[in-house]
């Protein structure tokens, strides 16, 4: 059973009654609330309290507050007038019932109708934003449009200026052919004189088995110089067929030393090789822990993340599996060097130079990070000779390298510094 709620206090003026009403401790929601013209009810398990109004109210305008321990209401009156009370005096269970059913009733139809007019105005929203984005798909479509145009007309008058040159190209071509044509004529015409006047004076016999053999030919005497010159047939197609020499190294053979490269190769066929080799201590390790490959690529993501131990742990493991490999050294030098193992990383980057011979094309730029992290490890020694001569290495085989050259030359000054403080 709800325990009614049956202290409130409420004040009036004409316009708008001021009702307080206790919550004794319980917590109320907007949702507690319900109110109409005629009726107000707030329920708060287990507290219940209800009213049937003396007189209309503005509900959509009226407010309620909630705090303190109270709900505070705000009613405006419908009709300006003084209430002689809160609520209507002797009403039965049946009016009651009336009223609050009613009351449910309206507001069910008023949310209704709210719910209705939102879904219009949702709906309307939809349309206007349908058209604007319509408009704007077209403006934009017009703007392609235009600028297809321009770009076709631009390029129509490019072509009729090209075809427009290419006549002009056409007619100095002909000119100058026929202006070729007139070359070759006039020697022609001078040889055909020669040759008459040599032959204006014949001889009896000569004139007469002439006069023989051009009896019935209408064909004129200069036709014989003037028979285009027959051209040779065009040459047949054919293809060459080229076979290079296979090679590992891109230089050529000519350039390369031969001893030198295949002493390379037969190194890292070894370090295939030796891949392969199980360890008796390390059986139980993964099938791909097993490749120092592999183990390499970890040690790469380790580095990049910034986990430098755990790229040591990883460069370890892969020289204990294969002890061949200069790009193991090469790496745990650079992850010493980030945790300042500087000896360390003078170690490991002169056994990858160890390893890296002899010194081929194929492996330069691993000798040159090798000089450099062995040079900038001398040089955190303070050990800047000794530096200095790596760098100077490092610049023999890449003296393109702009950043090495800086650095060697800084090196030289604190050289010089060092050596005049002294």
């Amino acid at each position: 059973m709800p325990v009614w709620l049956r202290e409130h206090s409420w004040r009036q003026t004409l316009s708008a009654v001021y009702l307080s009403l206790p919550l004794r401790g319980a917590r109320a929601t907007p949702g507690s609330i319900f109110c109409s013209e005629r009726y107000l009810k707030v329920s708060i398990p287990p507290f219940l309290f209800e009213a049937v109004l003396y007189a209309p109210i503005d509900d959509t305008n009226s407010t309620a507050k909630i705090g303190n321990g109270n709900i505070f209401f705000t009613l405006y009156k419908k009709e300006p007038a003084m209430w002689d009370s809160l609520t209507l005096a002797n009403t039965d269970k049946e009016k009651l019932q009336y009223l609050r059913e009613n009351a449910v009733l309206k507001a069910q139809e008023k949310a209704k109708e709210e719910t209705e007019a939102r879904k219009i105005t949702k709906q309307e929203h939809k349309k206007y934003a349908l058209e604007a984005t319509m408009k704007l798909e077209e403006a934009e479509r017009k703007r392609i449009e235009d600028l297809k145009e321009k770009e076709r007309q631009k390029v129509a008058k490019e072509l009729e200026l090209w075809k427009n040159q290419q006549k002009d190209g056409d007619t100095y071509k002909s000119i100058q052919k026929e202006g070729e044509f007139y070359q070759e004529i006039e020697p022609l015409k001078e040889r055909k004189n020669e040759k008459m006047n040599k032959t204006r004076i014949p001889t009896e016999g000569t004139s007469k088995t002439r006069l023989k053999s051009t009896k019935g030919c209408s064909c004129s005497i200069f036709s014989e110089n003037l028979k285009e010159e027959q051209l040779p047939a065009p040459r047949a197609a054919a293809t060459i067929k080229v076979n290079f020499t296979p090679r590992v190294f891109p230089t050529a053979l000519r350039e390369s030393r031969v001893a030198e490269e295949e002493e390379w190769l037969h190194k890292q066929a070894e370090a295939r090789r030796i891949i392969n080799s199980d360890l008796s201590e390390l059986e139980d390790l993964k099938e791909e822990e097993k490749n120092p490959d592999w183990l390499k690529d970890k040690g790469n993501k380790m580095f990049a993340m910034g986990d430098y131990l755990g790229a040591v742990n990883a460069y370890n493991l892969a020289v204990r599996l294969n002890n061949s490999l200069p790009l193991l050294y090469l790496n745990r030098a650079a992850c010493h060097l980030k945790l300042r193992n500087l000896h360390k990383a003078i170690e490991d980057s002169s056994k990858a130079l160890e390893l890296l011979t002899p010194p081929v094309p194929d492996n330069e730029n691993a000798r040159v990070k090798a000089h450099v992290r062995r040079g900038t490890a001398f040089c955190q020694l303070e050990l800047y000779t000794e530096g200095l001569q790596d760098y100077e290495a490092a610049l023999k085989i890449d003296p393109r390298n702009k950043n090495i050259e800086k650095d060697a030359e800084k090196i030289r000054h604190l050289i010089q510094g060092t050596v005049q403080s002294s």
